[in-house]
């Protein structure tokens, strides 16, 4: 094959669209099953303590990026997320700005095979970048909202078509995506209930590993800081007069 058909002739050639497309259904659909995979590499790495899960995880999330920048059609979690979509009407979106989605995906996943698959070596920024990724594949599965197709016009100066939710035309917004007053009311205090109940939990309770002690400093002032030393430092001196007054 060519090297221009390779990087441009990529995705399903369906009759009605000029470009090669990809079932939108089954991108999200794979996006769900990877962040889901991640989901349970985390709480399987904190509750048994244990890297090998991270590590096999890492290395299917890099080689599963490697074949969809290839060949899409043989992706192993677009072929899961096929699995239990292929029943559904298919929604199909350009195959290009996706392929380059997924090409910002397999850079992202580069670094993390060798810094947890090969040579285990964690910290904070670099789970801060495996976070990242799983946040990318929730947007894309629950909102199909693909960060890396808004980057797509950025970097090839190419306009997008096909978009998810038809996103790339210029459209007036139905009536059914409006909001009325109430809606606007209830949408606002849920998100501002989750922003402050998130900020009220990371702020009082007392981190247990050190990603949890990064946020818990990140969102703290100095001075909240400071008294949460003194505090403890009162809390120990106490305690250590309370066992002399034993000995006695």
């Amino acid at each position: 094959m060519k090297l221009p058909n390779f990087l441009w002739d990529y995705g399903e050639k369906v009759p009605g669209y000029d470009v090669g497309v990809i079932n939108e259904r089954e991108a999200r659909a794979g996006a769900g099953i990877l962040g889901m995979l991640g989901m349970i590499v985390i709480f399987v790495g904190i509750g048994f303590n244990h890297t090998i899960v991270a590590r096999v995880y890492l290395a299917f999330l890099f080689l599963d990026f490697t074949v969809r920048v290839i060949n899409p059609s043989y992706s192993p979690s677009l072929l899961m997320g096929k699995f239990f979509v292929q029943n559904q009407k298919p929604e199909y979106v350009s195959a290009l700005q996706k392929r380059f989605a997924w090409t910002m995906g397999w850079f992202i996943a580069l670094p993390m095979v060798w810094w947890f698959v090969i040579h285990w070596d964690i910290s904070f920024y670099k789970v801060l970048i495996c976070v990242l990724c799983l946040l990318f594949t929730f947007l894309e599965s629950a909102f199909s909202i693909c960060v890396g197709c808004k980057f797509y016009k950025i970097f090839t100066k190419l306009d997008p078509v096909h978009c998810p939710g038809g996103v790339c035309e210029v459209r007036a917004k139905e009536p059914i995506q409006m909001f009325n007053p109430v809606q606007k009311v209830i949408t606002a205090l849920t998100m501002i209930g989750l922003v402050a109940g998130t900020y009220l939990f990371i702020a009082n309770s007392e981190p247990q590993t050190f990603f949890g002690e990064f946020l818990h400093e990140a969102i703290l002032t100095d001075a909240q800081l400071q008294q949460e030393k003194d505090e403890a430092y009162e809390r120990e001196a106490a305690a250590a007069f309370g066992d002399d007054a034993e000995d006695w």
